[in-house]
């Protein structure tokens, strides 16, 4: 499905290869666009998307920080989600709504140039594999390091703050590693590439705060109600690298890649070297309701009637 279909783009849909932008858009200089990742999944009673207004909202506030002012209310950028997947008649996708900056002034100075918006959906399986999700992965602590304090922003989910990313990720798989895991400017654990980090020691989970430079994702805060639901302890502390070589489990959140075991860092085997029960338990919570199993108690999915 990628590369076919219809993109929402400004307010219309247009075909896959016809939604254009020009070459000298402010976005294409200066990574100046803000993004997010929903994933809609085709359940017992039909295709839902999980956490649609969670994502809207996390969208709004990271054009916020970058004083880019959307044309579309709430409300009309989640019925444009809505209808992207409606109108590429998919069942299970993830879905890709977007803002940036468009063609105007070149320069840094970015307030002259129109701020765009889009959506876009297609098929996409786990995006580290599902057999992933039991085996769990390998990861390394990339040499690359999460931004210090006050130099940009890392609770926007914007497309520049995505090099970072993306030097961490060539990295880990050139090295034959399939994740990478930063740390922050203090040395304590950050996230992944793309993807909030957990421990387990003792029965109790850990996790960064945001102070560490992570990104406040959306799963990340759904395992947190999980968790609780289910009478797991869980913390948010800063945790010092050494702290996941002796975890009895460590496992990585995101959208794209769900919640996926590490059974191993930096060539080290984390606990029995795949998934813990606890791990295990938090996701089959996870994916019951995703997949409409048990009833959907949080209000998490919005239908596509």
């Amino acid at each position: 499905m990628f590369g076919k279909g219809k993109i929402w783009f400004e307010g219309k849909f247009v075909d896959w290869k016809k939604a254009n932008i020009h070459i000298l858009s402010h976005v294409v200089h200066y990574g100046s666009s803000v993004f997010e990742g929903v994933r809609c999944y085709d359940t017992r009673q039909g295709p839902a998307i999980f956490r649609l207004e969670a994502h809207i909202d996390r969208l709004y506030d990271s054009a916020k920080i970058y004083r880019m002012d959307i044309p579309y209310t709430k409300k009309q950028f989640m019925d444009a989600v809505v209808k992207t997947v409606k109108t590429n008649k998919l069942k299970s996708c993830y879905i890709r709504p977007f803002v940036f900056r468009g063609y105007g002034a070149m320069g840094l100075y970015p307030l002259k140039n129109p701020v765009l918006s889009a959506v876009a959906a297609w098929s996409w399986g786990s995006y580290l594999g599902e057999e992933s999700l039991e085996k769990g992965i390998s990861v390394r602590i990339s040499s690359w390091q999460r931004p210090a304090p006050n130099t940009f922003p890392t609770l926007a989910k914007a497309g520049g703050n995505y090099l970072n990313s993306q030097l961490m990720k060539m990295e880990a798989v050139q090295d034959e590693f399939d994740e990478a895991i930063a740390l922050d400017h203090y040395g304590y654990v950050s996230e992944g590439s793309g993807e909030n980090v957990f421990m387990v020691k003792n029965g109790v989970i850990f996790t960064p705060p945001t102070s560490s430079a992570i990104l406040a994702g959306i799963t990340r805060h759904s395992l947190f109600v999980l968790a609780r639901d289910l009478g797991v302890e869980i913390r948010q502390q800063v945790l010092p690298r050494e702290g996941l070589y002796i975890a009895d489990e460590v496992f990585l959140s995101g959208t794209a890649a769900e919640i996926v075991p590490v059974s191993r860092i930096d060539n080290i085997v984390i606990g029995n070297g795949k998934r813990g029960p606890v791990t295990e338990k938090i996701q089959k919570a996870f994916f019951d309701i995703i997949k409409g199993h048990t009833p959907d108690r949080f209000d998490w999915l919005t239908p596509i009637k």
